[in-house]
């Protein structure tokens, strides 16, 4: 934030103005799209919100107009306000901006600008005192334009948004934060103008950069096991060269496994297998192919040069002891895990595991995977927990 400040301070002064004017409207409406775009609700709601939010000040606040009179009153509305909206957004849901339960965050905001042009236009209503009361004393204060509730709503929503993020460890929640921080600045400057309309399009671009992101890895990451999925499965095949081997695994009978103790179970059971192939040695880079389906990917590696590896992998899941969550079990592990226990079911995994390998740059990758997937299919019917080779004829695919 300080680093975009000193260069926004080197720019000639002809190029600032014109930064300014287009800068805000460029990030408005590549967030109300970029929100659209992806239907994210809460990005549009913040947008505009800190769309109006600037808007507001420049016409009742700007330059001085914040320290007397109708300004001060906007002033100190909106530093009490922001970044209670900026709260509420984060814990909205996202269930579509033309929905009526998507809409209702717009109607508050609508209600919030009836409220604070009323409190503006009669001074007679006597808010002003209530916006401005002290609560400490202490000349720290003095140096921040910001009256104590401005700094109070702050305080309080850095806390709460800083333990969202720890809590979800998620990109929009870390955004939601730096965009209080960036309102925080364009607010806290006491001159409201060219850099408070900067500071406020600024938060506005973090939230749309976590929303590309986010959008990003749920393209390229499963949401349940946590590893990276099938499309950034294939383009590490497209970058990795032409020496490489691939294998395929799957989960013996987990048709059964979910057809007897239910989907839940299955999914602890895709988790569980997911760690495993997190673990996996000799620098293979596993991937959640499809359903019960992985992938692992060795660059640079022979076939016969992956074999112990995959076999490592496959006796820690034969031997691994996976026992069903009870009901009463908490999803985290607790502190003091005998008070849980009581009876405990333990299912028996196993793997089954195909592998072929690639060795001439002819030869298109999916014919590499249809040979694993062949070799996954002759482990498999010949009972499982193995690994098998694709026979001499099926490891030749086809060329470009």
């Amino acid at each position: 934030m300080a680093i975009s400040f000193i260069l926004l301070r080197g720019l000639p002064t002809v190029t600032l103005p014109l930064l300014v004017r287009i800068y805000p409207y460029v990030v408005l409406a590549a967030g109300i799209w970029i929100g659209w775009h992806f239907n994210r609700s809460r990005l549009i709601f913040v947008i505009i919100t800190l769309a109006l939010a600037d808007r507001f000040l420049l016409i009742f606040a700007e330059g001085s107009g914040a320290s007397v009179g109708a300004g001060r009153i906007v002033y100190n509305s909106v530093c009490i306000l922001l970044p209670l909206n900026l709260v509420v957004f984060s814990l909205v849901k996202e269930r579509g901006f033309l929905t009526w339960h998507g809409k209702w965050p717009l109607g508050m905001v609508l209600v919030q600008i009836i409220v604070v042009t009323v409190i503006g236009a009669w001074k007679q209503l006597g808010m002003s005192p209530y916006l401005e009361h002290s609560f400490i004393k202490l000349p720290l204060f003095d140096l921040i334009p910001m009256a104590q509730p401005g700094l109070i709503a702050f305080g309080a929503a850095f806390f709460f948004l800083i333990f969202r993020y720890v809590q979800h460890r998620s990109s929009i929640e870390c955004a939601f934060f730096w965009t209080l921080v960036s309102s925080f600045f364009a607010l806290a400057l006491g001159d409201i103008g060219p850099m408070s309309t900067i500071f406020f399009a600024t938060a506005g671009l973090v939230l749309a950069i976590s929303v590309i992101e986010t959008s990003f890895n749920l393209s390229f990451y499963d949401d349940l096991t946590g590893l990276p999925a099938r499309r950034a499965f294939n383009e590490t095949l497209s970058k990795i060269g032409r020496h490489y081997t691939v294998a395929m695994i799957e989960v013996d009978s987990f048709k059964k496994i979910n057809d007897r103790y239910g989907l839940p179970v299955g999914d602890q059971v895709l988790r569980m297998i997911a760690t495993k192939l997190e673990k996996v040695t000799g620098g293979g880079l596993s991937y959640r192919y499809s359903g019960q389906r992985f992938a692992v990917v060795f660059p640079v590696k022979f076939v016969d040069e992956t074999i112990p590896h995959l076999e490592s992998l496959r006796k820690g899941v034969e031997i691994y002891s996976f026992i069903l969550r009870g009901p009463k079990r908490p999803r985290e592990k607790p502190a003091n895990p005998e008070k849980y226990r009581g009876p405990q079911k333990r299912i028996s995994l196993t793997i089954a595991i195909g592998v072929t390998e690639r060795i001439d740059n002819k030869v298109k990758s999916k014919f590499v995977i249809k040979g694993a997937d062949q070799a996954l299919l002759n482990a498999q019917s010949k009972g499982g927990n193995q690994i098998a080779i694709p026979s001499l004829e099926a490891s030749q695919p086809k060329s470009e």
